[in-house]
Protein backbone atom coordinates (compact mmCIF):
# COMPACT_ATOMS: atom_id res chain seq x y z
CA UNK A 1 0.00 0.00 0.00
CA UNK A 2 2.80 2.37 0.71
CA UNK A 3 3.79 2.58 -2.83
CA UNK A 4 0.56 4.20 -4.46
CA UNK A 5 0.12 6.41 -2.18
CA UNK A 6 4.20 7.66 -2.83
CA UNK A 7 3.04 7.94 -6.44
CA UNK A 8 0.10 9.92 -5.34
CA UNK A 9 2.35 12.18 -3.67
CA UNK A 10 4.86 12.58 -6.63
CA UNK A 11 1.95 13.06 -8.69
CA UNK A 12 -0.03 15.87 -6.16
CA UNK A 13 3.71 17.49 -6.35
CA UNK A 14 4.48 17.85 -9.81
CA UNK A 15 0.93 19.08 -10.23
CA UNK A 16 1.30 21.41 -7.47
CA UNK A 17 4.79 22.47 -9.03
CA UNK A 18 3.36 22.99 -12.75
CA UNK A 19 0.69 25.02 -11.39
CA UNK A 20 2.92 27.55 -9.83
CA UNK A 21 5.20 27.48 -12.71
CA UNK A 22 2.28 28.45 -15.15
CA UNK A 23 1.11 30.90 -12.63
CA UNK A 24 4.54 32.36 -12.74
CA UNK A 25 4.82 32.31 -16.66
CA UNK A 26 1.40 33.93 -17.21
CA UNK A 27 2.46 36.91 -14.59
CA UNK A 28 5.79 37.12 -16.30
CA UNK A 29 3.95 37.34 -19.62
CA UNK A 30 2.40 40.77 -18.92
CA UNK A 31 5.07 42.33 -20.62
CA UNK A 32 4.04 40.71 -24.30
CA UNK A 33 1.37 42.61 -26.18
CA UNK A 34 1.20 39.55 -28.38
CA UNK A 35 2.28 36.20 -28.09
CA UNK A 36 3.76 33.90 -30.61
CA UNK A 37 0.86 33.19 -33.55
CA UNK A 38 -1.45 35.74 -32.36
CA UNK A 39 -0.72 37.97 -34.81
CA UNK A 40 -0.09 37.45 -38.87
CA UNK A 41 1.77 40.59 -40.19
CA UNK A 42 5.17 39.66 -41.01
CA UNK A 43 8.06 41.17 -39.99
CA UNK A 44 11.92 40.93 -41.44
CA UNK A 45 14.55 40.64 -38.70
CA UNK A 46 17.17 42.91 -38.51
CA UNK A 47 20.79 42.17 -37.33
CA UNK A 48 20.79 42.17 -33.00
CA UNK A 49 16.55 40.62 -33.57
CA UNK A 50 15.02 38.60 -30.55
CA UNK A 51 13.58 35.21 -32.50
CA UNK A 52 11.83 32.53 -30.95
CA UNK A 53 10.13 29.40 -31.91
CA UNK A 54 7.98 26.52 -30.27
CA UNK A 55 9.22 23.30 -28.94
CA UNK A 56 6.64 20.76 -28.70
CA UNK A 57 3.89 23.51 -27.98
CA UNK A 58 5.13 23.33 -24.55
CA UNK A 59 8.39 25.84 -24.34
CA UNK A 60 9.95 28.12 -26.75
CA UNK A 61 13.68 28.65 -27.98
CA UNK A 62 15.32 31.94 -28.77
CA UNK A 63 18.18 33.34 -30.55
CA UNK A 64 19.50 36.23 -31.72
CA UNK A 65 19.45 37.12 -36.05
CA UNK A 66 22.63 38.34 -37.10
CA UNK A 67 23.28 38.24 -41.00
CA UNK A 68 20.72 35.92 -42.12
CA UNK A 69 21.35 33.15 -39.11
CA UNK A 70 20.31 32.61 -35.96
CA UNK A 71 22.50 32.51 -33.00
CA UNK A 72 21.14 29.90 -30.26
CA UNK A 73 22.48 27.88 -27.62
CA UNK A 74 21.99 24.29 -28.10
CA UNK A 75 21.63 21.69 -25.39
CA UNK A 76 24.82 20.79 -25.82
CA UNK A 77 26.59 24.02 -24.89
CA UNK A 78 27.65 24.93 -27.95
CA UNK A 79 27.02 28.58 -28.75
CA UNK A 80 26.48 28.16 -33.13
CA UNK A 81 25.22 30.27 -35.93
CA UNK A 82 22.27 28.42 -38.20
CA UNK A 83 19.93 28.79 -40.58
CA UNK A 84 16.34 29.53 -39.98
CA UNK A 85 15.58 26.01 -41.22
CA UNK A 86 18.18 24.83 -38.57
CA UNK A 87 16.96 26.62 -36.10
CA UNK A 88 13.32 25.06 -36.55
CA UNK A 89 14.47 21.50 -36.93
CA UNK A 90 13.52 19.31 -34.96
CA UNK A 91 11.35 21.23 -33.04
CA UNK A 92 7.68 21.05 -33.10
CA UNK A 93 7.29 24.95 -33.87
CA UNK A 94 7.37 25.76 -37.96
CA UNK A 95 7.01 29.36 -37.62
CA UNK A 96 9.67 31.97 -36.97
CA UNK A 97 8.70 34.73 -34.29
CA UNK A 98 10.41 38.22 -34.35
CA UNK A 99 10.17 40.67 -30.81
CA UNK A 100 8.74 43.51 -31.95
CA UNK A 101 7.56 46.86 -30.71
CA UNK A 102 3.51 48.13 -30.82
CA UNK A 103 4.41 49.57 -34.30
CA UNK A 104 5.98 46.28 -35.44
CA UNK A 105 9.42 47.41 -35.84
CA UNK A 106 11.98 44.70 -34.43
CA UNK A 107 13.58 45.07 -31.11
CA UNK A 108 17.56 45.03 -31.61
CA UNK A 109 20.01 46.82 -31.69
CA UNK A 110 23.66 46.54 -33.64
CA UNK A 111 25.46 46.12 -30.27
CA UNK A 112 23.23 43.17 -29.76
CA UNK A 113 24.51 41.39 -33.08
CA UNK A 114 27.97 42.35 -32.55
CA UNK A 115 28.29 40.29 -29.13
CA UNK A 116 25.78 37.41 -30.45
CA UNK A 117 28.74 37.31 -33.32
CA UNK A 118 31.20 36.93 -30.50
CA UNK A 119 29.65 34.30 -28.63
CA UNK A 120 29.67 32.02 -31.85
CA UNK A 121 31.84 28.63 -31.45
CA UNK A 122 32.05 29.20 -27.77
CA UNK A 123 30.75 26.85 -25.14
CA UNK A 124 28.51 27.75 -21.91
CA UNK A 125 27.39 24.53 -19.49
CA UNK A 126 23.64 23.90 -20.36
CA UNK A 127 21.07 23.76 -17.76
CA UNK A 128 17.41 23.80 -19.36
CA UNK A 129 17.18 25.68 -15.75
CA UNK A 130 20.38 27.68 -14.57
CA UNK A 131 21.75 28.56 -17.94
CA UNK A 132 19.89 28.08 -21.05
CA UNK A 133 18.54 29.94 -24.05
CA UNK A 134 16.96 32.67 -23.08
CA UNK A 135 19.23 33.75 -20.84
CA UNK A 136 22.15 33.42 -23.69
CA UNK A 137 19.62 35.91 -25.51
CA UNK A 138 19.06 37.82 -21.73
CA UNK A 139 23.25 38.51 -21.52
CA UNK A 140 23.96 39.44 -25.56
CA UNK A 141 20.77 42.13 -24.45
CA UNK A 142 21.96 43.51 -20.95
CA UNK A 143 25.81 42.79 -22.12
CA UNK A 144 25.44 41.27 -18.50
CA UNK A 145 25.14 38.15 -16.95
CA UNK A 146 21.19 37.67 -16.96
CA UNK A 147 19.29 35.31 -14.26
CA UNK A 148 16.63 33.98 -15.37
CA UNK A 149 14.75 30.97 -16.29
CA UNK A 150 12.14 31.05 -18.73
CA UNK A 151 10.52 33.10 -21.70
CA UNK A 152 7.95 35.45 -19.89
CA UNK A 153 11.35 36.34 -17.57
CA UNK A 154 13.04 37.17 -20.57
CA UNK A 155 10.00 39.51 -22.09
CA UNK A 156 9.89 41.44 -19.18
CA UNK A 157 13.56 41.66 -19.72
CA UNK A 158 13.18 42.68 -23.15
CA UNK A 159 9.98 45.20 -22.22
CA UNK A 160 12.09 47.27 -19.87
CA UNK A 161 15.34 47.19 -21.32
CA UNK A 162 13.31 48.75 -24.85
CA UNK A 163 10.47 50.42 -23.06
CA UNK A 164 8.07 48.58 -25.02
CA UNK A 165 5.44 45.36 -24.14
CA UNK A 166 6.38 43.11 -26.74
CA UNK A 167 4.88 41.94 -29.93
CA UNK A 168 6.01 38.66 -31.76
CA UNK A 169 5.18 38.95 -35.45
CA UNK A 170 5.88 35.87 -37.59
CA UNK A 171 9.55 36.34 -39.51
CA UNK A 172 9.40 36.96 -43.33
CA UNK A 173 12.72 36.55 -44.42
CA UNK A 174 15.26 35.53 -47.99
CA UNK A 175 13.19 37.98 -50.30
CA UNK A 176 9.97 37.31 -48.79
CA UNK A 177 10.13 34.01 -48.04
CA UNK A 178 8.52 33.22 -44.70
CA UNK A 179 6.82 30.84 -42.45
CA UNK A 180 3.45 31.42 -40.72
Amino acid sequence: MPIPLLWLGAGLAAGYSALRYADKEHANRQSMGASPGTTTTPVAPVDGSIVCCGIYGVFEHTGIWVDGRIIELAGNGLVRAVSPERFLQHRSGEHIFVACNEAGEPLAEDAVACRAAHKVYTYMPYNLIDNNCHQLCASLITDSQASLTGFGELNNLMAACYQSKVFWQPAVWDAGRHVF
